[in-house]
């Protein structure tokens, strides 16, 4: 739906950084959008201040509970949204409100909600990598099958959507509207590679025999980025860049060894694309998630990010460098997993996001996150992912082992 001439949102996961950052962005264009939906799992407070501001028509507490505590606030400030709780909820708010819904809901429990907004046939701006991770090929197809505009809220995936060329991205994103040829396939278009770029997180200098004791503070403390805790665990082991990779095969049609992982320190070029010609096409710009969204948001138009701008002349230099395969093993589980498919991909994202939990609660020591997703992928069956309810029977079953690893005094 839409009020005048402006655009109707719906934000999946917006107290989260990356909804936080996209409420920004539409506030500083009122004139072109509105909130028509909200959704959270458990944080009342920064919900029930976004309700003030934004004034959705419906938001999803996941959990019932805060969803309750969340209606008590509104009839106290005789504030009428409707509030709704649940999974089928969210589903429901993903295919039924907005023109824009944006999937920003961490890690597996944003699949199924991902995949009711990219049946809705509107524009979907997807930044949660583990849908694409677990059945990426399989919601790529759903798009075309729906005449979906799907765009990468990612700022490394935005990147190289952006240094793509035009004819492609027509293709890739122009729904019903665009013609589909083998001419339009990305090996076609003169593309050599893609250089998917990382920062190296927090610890990329750290001594190898200090990673053992690592705090979930100091793996938190990222040196260019404002993220939540799993992603930036995500960042320090750089299973991050692994979950991209396997994205970027999904999105943009691409095998694992067309993609190169390169360490970038500066957070400044956030991708590239090398063509058969010598041109690298490079994206810049401040390490601001805000510009990846405002670029989806008005794709293929182009609006105010609120961002920093970036000065090339307070830029001393670029730093590149390979990633060092003893400090970061989970680059090396992703690609095996990218290569191997099936359900791989699904079984190493179920497994870090329960090693990462435990890290986090001081279950295990940061150098053994990697290891312990490592021993699950190991343990687990491997099946085509060839339909949603064999992902998510691979995703429990993996999420179990993992468990019963933990149980075992995983060393």
């Amino acid at each position: 739906m839409t009020t005048g001439k402006t655009i109707g949102v719906t934000l999946l996961g917006s107290t989260g950084s990356i909804g936080i950052n996209t409420l920004d962005v539409i506030s500083r264009h009122p004139d072109k959008y509105h909130v028509c939906a909200l959704s959270a799992n458990t944080n009342v407070s920064v919900m029930f201040a976004q309700c003030q501001k934004f004034q959705p028509e419906k938001v999803v507490m996941v959990d019932p509970n805060c969803a309750q505590e969340l209606q008590k606030k509104f009839k106290k400030k005789g504030m009428r949204i409707d509030v709704e709780s649940g999974p089928q909820a969210l589903c429901s708010i993903a295919d039924q409100l907005g023109e824009t819904i944006v999937c920003a809901i961490v890690g597996a429990a944003g699949l199924m909600s991902t995949i009711a907004a990219v049946k809705s046939g509107n524009k979907v701006l997807i930044a949660n990598k583990e849908p694409l991770v677990m059945l990426g090929e399989y919601i790529v197809q759903l798009a075309r099958d729906n005449a979906t505009c799907l765009l990468p809220l990612d700022s490394e995936h935005n990147a190289i959507f952006q240094c793509l060329p035009q004819q492609f991205l027509a293709h890739l994103n122009g729904g019903g509207n665009a013609t589909v040829t083998e001419d339009l396939d990305i090996k076609n278009q003169g593309i050599k590679k893609i250089l998917l770029t990382g920062s190296g997180g927090p610890l990329r200098q750290l001594p190898l025999d200090k990673l053992s004791s690592v705090t979930p503070d100091q793996a938190c403390a990222h040196p260019n980025w404002q993220m939540g805790r799993k992603i930036s665990v995500d960042s320090a082991t750089m299973m991050n860049k692994g979950l991209e990779l396997i994205e970027a095969c999904a999105l943009f049609g691409v095998s694992e060894n067309m993609i190169e992982i390169v360490v970038h320190p500066q957070s400044v070029i956030h991708s590239m694309v090398e063509y058969i010609d010598g041109s690298i096409l490079a994206q810049m710009g401040s390490p601001d998630m805000r510009v990846a969204i405002a670029s989806a948001l008005a794709w293929p138009n182009r609006i105010a990010s609120g961002a920093k701008p970036l000065s090339l002349r307070e830029i001393a230099h670029f730093d590149f460098e390979a990633p060092d395969d003893s400090r970061f093993p989970a680059l090396r589980l992703a690609q095996n997993a990218a290569q191997s498919g099936g359900t791989l991909p699904a079984i190493m994202n179920a497994a870090n996001e329960v090693a990462v939990e435990a890290f986090l609660n001081g279950q295990i020591t940061f150098d053994k996150i990697a290891r312990l997703v490592e021993r699950t992928m190991e343990r687990s069956n491997r099946d085509n992912a060839n339909d949603l309810d064999t992902v998510l029977a691979a995703d429990h079953t993996a999420r179990m082992e993992c468990k019963e690893l933990l149980c075992a005094s995983f060393n």
